[in-house]
C-alpha cells in the first residue's frame, strides 16, 4: 500500500464502483420494499476511497488481530456496509444482499456483529457504533502497551468509521469524542457524512451548532471536504493517519440520495425506497443499465477483489513479524498466539480469595478484583467516577491516561459512554472490561447493556449501592424497578451476592462466562458471613439458585426464596420458623438466569412443585418474583418509591424483617 494516495479523478472505474455501491444498495432495498437507499447513495464516495485504497483488512480472514477496524456508526446504512464486504471479497455471497431485511439472512435491516463475515459491531441505535469505536481504539491501545515493542509494532491498527447526522446528535458521541480527545486517541479516523438530513426533514429544524468546532474544543483534529471529492477524501484521511497526537474527524458534505432526479437532498430518500420510476429515472442520470438488478460490472469485481491478495501478503508480514517476536519475546509471543486462538489463562481462579468476617459485597468484590489482577492481565476497567465507593481500583495497576496506558479506566462521570466503550473493549480479543457505578444509574447504560448481550459480549457490570439499604441518599439514587429492567434483557446474567463468599463466586462466574455481559449487583451497607459450616457452600451460586437449609425432619412445608442482603432475612425467619416447629426450606437465588440455565430435574429438586407455599424476599420491585412463588405465593418486595434515612429504618419501614418474613410465611400456612 502507497504512503500517499494517488491523485486521481472521477476516472471511469472509481466512478463505476462508487455506482455499483449505489445501485446494489437501491436494488436491495426496493427488492425488500423496506430500508434505507438515501445514505449509501451519498456516502458511496468516501466509503469507496476508504476500503478500496486506504482500510488495511483481509478479507480472507476477517479476524486477524491487526487489522483496521471499520465502523458504520450510521447503521441504518446497512447496505453500504453489505456491499462492500460483498465486492471485497469477504465471504457474504450476492444471494445474501438480494436477501436484505428477509428471515434468516446475514443482510439484516442494521448491521449485526458477525466477526465471521467482517461485521465488527452492532450498530442502528445512533451514536453507539461512534462510541464502541473509541472502545476499541482504547483496547488497542492496551494491546499495544502489553504487547509491542522496539521493532515490533504488532497492534498499531486504526479505527475508523463513517457517522451521520443523528450520530453527533446523540448524547452519547459527544460523552465519546471527550473521553477520545482527553486521551489524545490518535488512531481513531471518523468520516462524518454532513448530509444535513433526518427523517423529520432539514437539520436545522433541531441543530445549528458548528461540529466542526464543538470537536476541535473536544481535541479532535478537525478536517472539512466535499462528500464526491475523491482526492481531497484520500488526501484527508492521509492527513489523519499522520496525526497521531489527537483523535480525526473528517467532515464530508455529502448529499443524501445523490442522483435521484426527484428525491436526493430529501427525507425521503432517508428511509424508504425510491420506488420503480425513481430507480429508473436515478439510473439513467448516472448511465447504469436498468437490468440486470443487482448488476456488478465485472471491472469493478476484479478491482475490488485485488483486495484479497493484498489483505493476505499483510497479514503474512505481520505473521512473518510475529514469528520474529516470538524467538525474542517467548512468553509474549505464547501469550499473543493465546489471545488470536481465543484462549485464555485461568490462574486467576487460585488467587479468588475466602473470607470470615463481614462486610459489604462492594467491599468484597474490591478485594477479590484486587486478589485475582495480577493473574488476569486481559482484565481492564474503571468507573464513572465512583472508584471509590465502587472499589473497582486495581492497586498497582497503573491509571489509563493521556501519558500512559495502566489498567485502571476514568470514565469521568459518563455512564452513557461507559456502557458502550467497554462494547467496543470487549469486542477486541485479550480484553475483558469492567465498569462499575451505582445500580440506579444502570438506567445510563441501558442501551449499550442491551447490545452487549444481543452480541454476546463478556463485560462486567459492577452495580453498587443496590437497594433501599443505601440509606440517606434517598429516593433518587435508591433502585427499585432497576433490577427487573436489567433482568428482563435476554442474555444479561444478572447475579446479586449474599455475603462476601458469594460475591467472589459471582466475579468467578462473571469471567467464565465468555457468551455474554454479567451485572453484578452489590451491596453499599455491610452483610454478615453466612456460615457455611451449618449452611450450605457458597459454590452453589454458580447454579443460580441453591438450597441454603432445610427443615431438619420431613419436607418443607414452606419455602423462603431471597436475593442479596435479604438472604439474611430469610435465613433469620427459617431459624424463628424452626423454633416453632414449621419446617421451612431457604432457597438463595441469586441469579435467576443461571438458575434458568439449569436442567428440569434440578429445578424441581430445589423449588420442589408440591412445595405450594412460597415467600420471595428482595429489596426491589416483585416484578417477575411471581414464576416463582405461584399465584399462592408472597412476595415481600417495594412497588413505591424509597425514602431517606439510615438504612436499618428504610427497611424496617418497609417490611424488610426477619419477623415479617416468618408472618408472611405463616400466614401462607394459615396459621
Amino acid at each position: 500500500m502507497e504512503k500517499k494516495p494517488r491523485s486521481y479523478k472521477f476516472e471511469a472505474l472509481d466512478e463505476m464502483s462508487i455506482n455499483t455501491l449505489r445501485f446494489l444498495a437501491v436494488d436491495a432495498v426496493e427488492a425488500a420494499n423496506s430500508g434505507h437507499p438515501g445514505m449509501p447513495m451519498g456516502d458511496a464516495p468516501m466509503a469507496y476511497v476508504l476500503w478500496r485504497r486506504i482500510l488495511r483488512h483481509n478479507p480472507s480472514n476477517p479476524g486477524w488481530p491487526a487489522r483496521d477496524r471499520f465502523v458504520l456508526s450510521a447503521g441504518h446504512g446497512s447496505m453500504l456496509l453489505y456491499a462492500l464486504l460483498h465486492l471485497s471479497g469477504y465471504p457474504l455471497p450476492l444471494e445474501e444482499i438480494k436477501r436484505f431485511r428477509q428471515w434468516g439472512s446475514h443482510t439484516p435491516g442494521h448491521p449485526e456483529h458477525d466477526p465471521k463475515i467482517g461485521i465488527e459491531t452492532t450498530t442502528g441505535p445512533l451514536g453507539q457504533g461512534f462510541a464502541n469505536g473509541i472502545g476499541m481504539a482504547m483496547a488497542q491501545r492496551y494491546l499495544a502497551h502489553r504487547f509491542n515493542r522496539p521493532g515490533y509494532a504488532l497492534f498499531d491498527y486504526d479505527v475508523y468509521a463513517i457517522c451521520s447526522d443523528g450520530d453527533m446528535m446523540e448524547g452519547v458521541s459527544n460523552e465519546a469524542a471527550s473521553i477520545a480527545g482527553h486521551l489524545k486517541l490518535g488512531n481513531v479516523i471518523y468520516l462524518y457524512s454532513d448530509n444535513r438530513i433526518t427523517i423529520e426533514g432539514k437539520t436545522d429544524l433541531s441543530m445549528s451548532e458548528d461540529a466542526g468546532k464543538r470537536f476541535e474544543a473536544l481535541g479532535w483534529h478537525v478536517q472539512h471536504v466535499g462528500g464526491n471529492d475523491l482526492g481531497a477524501i484520500a488526501l484527508a484521511i492521509e492527513s489523519a493517519k499522520e496525526e497521531r497526537t489527537r483523535p480525526s474527524i473528517i467532515i464530508a458534505r455529502t448529499i443524501i440520495g445523490f442522483g435521484s432526479p426527484g428525491k436526493q437532498d430529501t427525507a425521503e430518500v432517508h428511509g424508504a425506497p425510491l420506488g420503480k420510476e425513481e430507480v429508473r429515472a436515478t439510473k439513467e442520470k448516472l448511465g447504469w443499465p436498468l437490468e440486470p438488478e443487482f448488476f456488478i460490472p465485472e471491472e469493478v469485481m476484479k478491482d475490488f477483489r485485488e483486495l484479497v491478495p493484498r489483505g493476505e501478503a499483510l497479514e503474512r508480514e505481520w505473521l512473518s513479524m510475529l514469528e520474529k517476536y516470538e524467538k525474542e519475546y517467548p512468553k509474549e509471543g505464547r501469550e499473543v498466539r493465546a489471545l488470536m486462538s481465543g484462549k485464555r489463562d485461568r490462574a486467576w481462579m487460585e488467587k479468588v480469595p475466602t473470607f470470615s468476617e463481614a462486610m459489604a459485597t462492594r467491599s468484597a468484590s474490591g478485594k477479590v478484583l484486587n486478589a485475582i489482577a495480577g493473574s488476569a492481565p486481559f482484565l481492564i476497567g474503571g468507573s464513572a467516577d465512583l472508584a471509590p465507593s465502587t472499589n473497582t481500583l486495581m492497586k498497582g495497576m497503573g491509571n489509563f491516561l493521556p501519558t500512559g496506558v495502566g489498567r485502571n479506566l476514568h470514565f469521568g462521570v459518563r455512564e452513557h459512554a461507559m456502557g458502550s466503550l467497554l462494547n467496543g473493549m470487549a469486542l477486541t480479543n485479550g480484553v475483558v472490561p469492567y465498569g462499575a457505578t451505582f445500580l440506579i444509574f444502570s438506567d445510563y447504560m441501558k442501551p449499550a447493556i442491551r447490545l452487549a448481550a444481543l452480541m454476546g459480549l463478556q463485560a462486567i457490570y459492577v452495580f453498587t449501592h443496590d437497594s433501599i439499604g443505601l440509606g440517606e441518599d434517598g429516593p433518587t439514587h435508591q433502585p427499585i424497578e432497576q433490577l427487573a429492567g436489567l433482568r428482563a434483557i435476554p442474555n444479561l446474567t444478572v447475579i446479586r451476592p449474599a455475603d462476601a463468599n458469594e460475591t467472589a463466586e459471582a466475579w468467578k462466574a462473571a469471567l467464565l462466562n465468555e457468551t455474554g455481559p454479567t451485572a453484578l449487583v452489590l451491596t453499599r451497607q455491610g452483610v454478615p458471613i453466612i456460615d457455611r459450616t451449618k449452611y450450605a457452600p457458597a459454590e452453589g451460586l454458580s447454579r443460580g439458585a441453591y438450597v441454603l437449609a432445610d427443615p431438619k425432619e420431613g419436607k418443607p412445608e414452606v419455602v423462603i426464596m431471597a436475593s442479596g442482603s435479604e438472604v439474611q432475612l430469610a435465613i433469620a425467619a427459617y431459624e424463628d420458623l424452626s423454633e416453632r416447629g414449621v419446617g421451612a426450606r431457604v432457597v438463595n437465588m441469586p441469579s435467576w438466569e443461571l438458575f434458568e440455565a439449569q436442567d428440569d430435574a434440578y429445578k424441581a429438586a430445589v423449588l420442589p412443585p408440591d412445595a405450594r407455599a412460597r415467600v420471595a424476599v428482595e429489596a426491589a420491585s416483585p416484578m417477575g418474583w411471581h414464576r416463582y412463588t405461584g399465584i399462592e405465593g408472597a412476595v415481600i418486595g417495594i412497588d413505591r418509591f424509597g425514602a431517606s434515612a439510615p438504612y436499618k429504618v428504610v427497611f424496617e419501614k418497609y417490611g424488610f424483617t426477619a419477623a415479617n418474613v416468618a408472618e408472611k410465611a405463616l400466614a401462607l400456612l394459615k396459621r
